[in-house]
């Protein structure tokens, strides 16, 4: 049977204030494309390849851990 149980969904009061601080200049949070219920990372124009963003805020997690 299939729940009717509303599905959490994530927004921008759910993120970090260091993550929304160290987000690069061309960079948002908005839904994702993939799972609606969850944010993604959208670019605002393009990124070259090899383009480097920095330095790193937060905290480093292994694949296994997200």
């Amino acid at each position: 049977s299939t729940s009717d149980s509303p599905v959490a969904v994530e927004t921008l009061d759910d993120v970090p204030e260091h993550v929304l601080r160290g987000l690069p200049e061309d960079v948002r949070l908005f839904p994702s494309a993939v799972d609606k219920s969850r944010l993604g990372v959208w670019a605002t124009k393009s990124i070259l390849k090899g383009k480097k963003f920095g330095p790193f805020v937060g905290d480093k997690k292994k694949r296994s851990q997200v």
